[in-house]
């Protein structure tokens, strides 16, 4: 299973981006990301972060893919410490990469992101 952590639903993900997950993983299952004030401290990431490690790991606990893995993609202070967290599981993290195409469309730049792959967070 890949729980996806990000700000991304599954559902708008790409064909590319799907299959990438479902044939690796099996199933995805998004989990809302967490909300976190640009005032929070420390202390507050790491709170949020000790409790969303523990909702990951019951879904792990009770998935019945071979593979399983975390897709977390957000804000970095929480991504820094949840990944960590998991990593002393030994949870696998993944981020999904991209290349931007950007076009100028009326004087403005829109960029859109083609989904890549799956790159596992580096475990240090």
């Amino acid at each position: 299973m890949l729980i996806n952590l990000s700000n991304h639903p599954s559902f708008d993900w790409s064909t590319k981006q799907k299959g990438a997950a479902t044939s690796t993983f099996g199933n995805i299952f998004d989990v809302n990301f967490p909300e976190i004030p640009s005032n929070s401290d420390t202390n507050y990431v790491l709170e949020i972060a000790n409790r969303f490690k523990m909702i990951c790991l019951d879904l792990i606990n009770f998935s019945k893919d071979a593979n399983n893995a975390v897709h977390i993609m957000g804000e970095m202070t929480f991504c820094f410490a949840l990944v960590s967290l998991l990593q002393k599981e030994n949870i696998i993290c993944v981020a999904s990469t991209t290349n931007r195409n950007s076009i100028e469309e009326n004087g403005v730049k829109v960029s859109r992101f083609e989904f890549v792959r799956f790159r596992e967070y580096p475990k240090i």
